[in-house]
């Protein structure tokens, strides 16, 4: 992990030790995808996050909702400061992400499945207004076990919506168990290609490649895109990568807190 990576895993342990507890692992495979959305990528305004020209972004897999916060925290949506009241009653960053609670939320998710068909929703009604923004929704590999994905997928499809880029963070590990012993979903990229998208598959934590991918889109005109990002879900702590137990924890004691800082250095 390159000082960026590691400073945006810092922001997301900052929460974690305000509110003692989060989805941690599902967070960690997103850090390097939403870096590379938000840096290179998506069209915003921090200062004015209703601008109508942005560019729209929803984490359908809504628990790993500390990455997302960590990276509008960066870009100054909120200050960070406030990543330390998580989870509190008082604060405005929850367990999920909320649309009009939180600057730069964009739909609230966290029900698994909703975010594309919302996606969706946007991206033809950008086409309908003959509006420029794009589209951009993130599910997680245990996500795209629910029947509303695929439906959306075929929606998204139908209406050649290459104003639509959906990242698959495809980490093979859901809260209890491997996405291979759930439902397996291979052969993965040829499914999203027999429902009508244009395919890529990189590695989800190298940069390089990830920038490669978003500087193509859309990849086919009248098609929507999916990238597959191999990730390793905990990524950047060597005790919770491949974890299940570390998809989400309660009650985080101090020697877990100062074991992650640990590994930031």
């Amino acid at each position: 992990m390159d000082l960026r990576s590691k400073h945006l895993r810092r922001l997301i342990v900052e929460a974690l030790e305000g509110g003692g507890r989060g989805h941690i692992g599902a967070s960690l495979s997103l850090v390097e995808i939403l870096r590379v959305l938000y840096d290179t990528y998506l069209s915003f305004n921090a200062s004015n996050p209703s601008w109508p020209e942005r560019d729209r972004l929803i984490l359908s897999k809504g628990h790993g909702c500390l990455a997302l916060y960590a990276i509008l925290a960066d870009k100054k949506f909120f200050p960070q400061s406030e990543l330390r009241t998580f989870c509190r009653p008082i604060s405005k960053l929850g367990g999920h992400p909320e649309l009009n609670k939180v600057p730069g939320i964009e739909a609230s998710t966290g029900a698994l499945g909703h975010g594309l068909p919302i996606g969706v929703g946007m991206a033809v009604a950008a086409k309908i207004r003959g509006l420029r923004h794009r589209v951009v929704v993130i599910v997680g590999d245990g996500e795209i076990n629910e029947g509303s994905v695929w439906e959306a997928a075929l929606s998204a499809s139908k209406h050649q919506l290459d104003n639509l880029a959906v990242f698959i963070d495809y980490n093979k590990l859901q809260s209890y168990g491997r996405s291979t012993e759930v439902l397996s979903l291979e052969p993965l990229s040829e499914k999203w290609r027999s429902f009508g998208f244009a395919v890529q598959e990189v590695d989800g934590h190298d940069i390089d490649e990830l920038e490669s991918a978003v500087k193509q889109l859309p990849f086919l005109t009248q098609k929507p895109s999916a990238v597959i990002c191999h990730t390793v879900k905990g990524k950047g702590f060597p005790f919770a990568e491949g974890n299940a137990s570390w998809h989400h924890k309660s009650d985080l004691t101090s020697d877990e807190i100062a074991a992650m800082h640990g590994c930031l250095g």
